[in-house]
């Protein structure tokens, strides 16, 4: 496979040690307080996050091997993620009801102009998910994101480097209340409520205990995104794995950032002539074929496979356009799976809620009086 190069450029952004250790324990010092992943007050609102700085990168893209500047930029409460074409001077913004294509990536499109599009959003959108951030704009010069090495982890350290701040809104969270499920074949992926009822246990994932409401609700303990993934594969290199775990900035970090996409030996010439997979390398890809990984580090993790797709469903997800509060499951899904299953759910209104976003979480907080 090709040859690949891609440059962080975070100009005057050194991380100091204490800005490191703050950003892998998922706190923020907010007006002088330092708020901990647990033992927040009981009257705690979940604010809003956006870069504290913009920063830039530069790469190639996976599927068209162009060479792309892209530039992540703070954004104002409410703004959520939106994509800016430099080139064309168009915004899109990252909306599930957006996504065009979903073979091999995630790409969103302008429906009146197929020409506007951005494509692999799902790992930046994943990072900043993953980091907590809410807002930002993304502005890019071509079709496509660069694909950096494969996972999200450079984009975890350009948004270290930028910073993370918190904003003066309530954070909002979609709050699924009950189970929507989409398949293919033996393919399916759902989301069900963060706190099933006896009556209706979640299959394959833990529960969590809580209490039930009737009516509108205002504010309501977050109780996160709780994910659990598995997949099948022929090729001996990857075969059956699986992995469970709740979406948090230090989960994300230290189980998924790192994970990088993968491929099969035997399909890249095919995608190739389909015009597809142009930039990938085994510097940012896994190569497997048959029993062997081709690239000559090897794995980065014994499970990286599964972890992957963990990290593509958090970044597919995150296209609703507030953080979940939900138990995702799935298996053997993708991009495609997943973008159904954002429509199914969002097109059933009476499937899920939107809240203020309150309590124990690993996101930035501030305390509000009672």
């Amino acid at each position: 496979m090709d040859g690949m190069q891609h440059a962080l450029t975070p100009v005057g952004h050194a991380m100091t040690p204490a800005g490191q250790a703050m950003a892998l324990a998922g706190t923020i010092a907010l007006a002088g307080t330092t708020l901990a992943p647990a033992g927040l007050a009981p009257h705690t609102r979940i604010v809003q996050c956006t870069l504290k700085s913009s920063i830039d990168c530069v790469g190639i893209g996976l599927h068209s091997g162009r060479r792309v500047h892209m530039v992540l930029h703070p954004a104002a409460a409410h703004h959520g993620v939106v994509f800016r074409r430099s080139d064309l001077g168009r915004d899109l913004p990252a909306r599930f009801d957006l996504v065009a294509d979903t073979r091999l990536a995630t790409v969103l499109a302008d429906p009146r102009d197929a020409s506007v599009r951005v494509g692999t959003v799902e790992h930046v959108m994943a990072a900043l998910a993953g980091c907590g951030v809410d807002n930002a704009l993304i502005e890019v010069d071509g079709p496509e994101l660069p694909v950096l090495d494969g996972s999200a982890a450079h984009l975890v350290f350009l948004i270290d480097c930028a910073g993370i701040v918190a904003q003066d809104a309530p954070r909002q969270t979609i709050e699924v209340l009950r189970t929507v499920r989409v398949s293919n074949g033996d393919a399916f992926a759902e989301l069900s409520p963060a706190y099933p009822t006896a009556a209706s246990p979640l299959p394959g994932a833990s529960t969590h205990g809580g209490p039930t409401h009737a009516g509108p609700v205002h504010a309501r303990t977050h109780a996160g995104l709780h994910l659990t993934m598995s997949i099948a594969f022929d090729a001996p290199a990857i075969g059956q794995q699986a992995l469970s775990l709740r979406l948090s900035p230090n989960s994300f970090r230290q189980e998924l950032s790192r994970a990088r996409t993968f491929a099969l030996a035997e399909d890249i010439d095919r995608l190739r002539a389909a015009g597809m997979a142009q930039g990938g390398s085994l510097d940012n890809a896994v190569v497997v074929d048959e029993a062997r990984v081709l690239n000559p580090g090897g794995l980065r993790m014994h499970d990286e496979f599964v972890r992957h797709k963990l990290l593509d469903a958090v970044g597919d997800l995150a296209l609703a356009g507030a953080p979940l509060s939900a138990s995702f499951t799935a298996h053997r899904s993708g991009h495609g799976l997943n973008n159904r299953l954002l429509r199914a759910l969002l097109g059933d209104a009476a499937a899920w809620r939107m809240v203020t976003q309150v309590g124990t979480d690993t996101s930035i907080a501030v305390p509000v009086a009672a």
